[in-house]
């Protein structure tokens, strides 16, 4: 069998174009929120790490459908969660939650939450995924549970406390409340979202239905290998990428 060469993510030479590829890509993201119906109201909220102002985070407007915003509707807020480019407000669980979890994980680009029925029913039982399926096998001990509910996140030390539990992982689970996802990208955050909200669907589904056959430790541990690094989770977002900018051109105005 001929070897493939699997894309990667790109390089950027100039701070301007890896910006623009990061609002373009958070933008999509929110896109796709709305499409597969993970929108409750004014709840959630995606973040990409500005490439220059690391330390600034680009966020959806306060109060606007996810499946309504565009690239020039981002707002880009600074580590006082004052919005320092954009004309609406800012979220304030988001600068609570985003902004802590972006200082203590120098490494993540993007971080993703939003109150998906199926994230929030698992989160409910306060217990994180067992490895059922493949897919699931992506978040095998790369994933973490809050397990406390204080009620709406409005201030920095519940934040801060979301980061410390979250720690090295790849996805939290919160409690009574949803799921949140992170990456070195926003095509590898927003993917993780997708497929931790679908694989807490699978396991409600496989729990209803009778007793689901857990994958063996040993296995679940390689398979995460194969299935959970971060260039897969950049690569699983590329075909949804190309399926809402080709729907919704429009995201990219």
């Amino acid at each position: 069998m001929p070897k493939y060469d699997r894309p990667k993510p790109p390089v950027f030479q100039r701070i301007e174009d890896e910006r623009l590829h990061r609002k373009q890509r958070l933008a999509a993201a929110f896109r796709l929120f709305g499409k597969f119906g993970f929108s409750e109201g004014i709840a959630g909220h995606i973040t990409a790490r500005d490439p220059e102002f690391t330390d600034h985070f680009w966020v959806n407007p306060f109060g606007t459908y996810f499946g309504h915003i565009r690239v020039s509707d981002l707002l880009l807020v600074n580590r006082e969660g004052e919005v320092v480019k954009g004309d609406t407000h800012v979220n304030q669980a988001a600068f609570a939650i985003h902004s802590e979890i972006h200082e203590a994980r120098p490494d993540v680009i993007a971080a993703a939450h939003a109150h998906s029925i199926y994230g929030k029913a698992w989160s409910s039982l306060s217990h994180l995924l067992d490895p059922l399926t493949q897919d699931s096998c992506a978040f095998y001990e790369d994933h973490a549970l809050f397990d406390d509910y204080t009620g709406v996140v409005l201030d920095t030390s519940e934040g801060k406390r979301l980061a410390e539990a979250l720690s090295t992982k790849k996805a939290l689970i919160l409690r009574n409340h949803g799921i949140l996802t992170v990456g070195h990208s926003v095509d590898e955050a927003a993917f993780w979202y997708i497929s931790l909200e679908r694989s807490c669907q699978a396991q409600l589904l496989a729990e209803a239905a009778g007793r689901p056959s857990v994958i063996k430790h040993e296995t679940a541990r390689l398979t995460q290998t194969q299935v959970g690094s971060h260039t897969n989770g950049w690569f699983g977002f590329q075909p949804l990428y190309d399926r809402i900018v080709r729907e919704e051109p429009d995201l990219l105005d």
